[in-house]
């Protein structure tokens, strides 16, 4: 991988996905709760993940984040490259007004009023870190009930919308939170062209 041999830069994905019930490494199929007709009408896929953690759901109004970076390099251990994505998750909720913190022992993600607004999954190829976060902003918290999210079937998702009855655009979420995400891993985001087919953001940090 180019980031891992130092000839690409580390790369943060800023984007929204299509509905999806994402199953990471730890997912079993019965965290699906609804059935292949039920996902059909709500147009909803199930994708498989080698990423660490449960199923969780991505869908439209929601911030999704993958920074691509090799953690050798950077000197960060596994845990502090977590608690550092969830610091810089705080501090943007914060920005909106948000009193959020990082889960409780066994708990992933960050959360406020005992529910999680932002999941938190990583995949780790030798030293280089990919998948990251999700964000609910406008999300359909509805679409949560289809799985057992992160295999905790009695804790409930929320939204920055829930919370705070404010309707933020996931591309403004973006650029507003990648000013964090700078600050707390301390690095210079260089922002390239947004891709049209998935209507991504990216940033390159050099």
């Amino acid at each position: 991988m180019g980031v891992r041999e130092g000839s690409e830069p580390p790369t943060l994905l800023l984007l929204e996905h299509p509905h999806v019930f994402t199953m990471g490494k730890a997912a079993m199929p019965d965290h699906v709760l609804w059935d292949e007709a039920e996902r059909r009408r709500r147009d909803v896929d199930v994708i498989w993940s080698d990423r660490g953690g449960e199923a969780t759901y991505h869908g439209p109004g929601q911030l999704v984040g993958y920074p691509i970076l090799d953690l050798a390099r950077a000197g960060i251990t596994i845990p502090g490259y977590i608690a550092l994505l969830e610091r810089s998750l705080i501090e943007y909720l914060a920005e909106l007004g948000i009193e959020s913190e990082p889960g409780e022992p066994g708990l992933t993600g960050v959360w406020s009023e005992g529910m999680k607004v932002a999941a938190i999954g990583i995949k780790l190829n030798r030293s280089v870190v990919s998948h990251g976060f999700a964000l609910n902003l406008t999300t359909d918290l509805e679409y949560f009930a289809g799985i057992i999210p992160c295999g905790h079937a009695d804790r409930q998702a929320t939204s920055v919308e829930a919370l705070t009855g404010r309707r933020i655009e996931t591309r403004d979420a973006a650029r507003e939170y990648a000013r964090h995400f700078s600050s707390v891993f301390g690095v210079e985001l260089t922002w390239a062209a947004p891709s049209a087919r998935r209507r991504s953001v990216a940033a390159r940090a050099r």
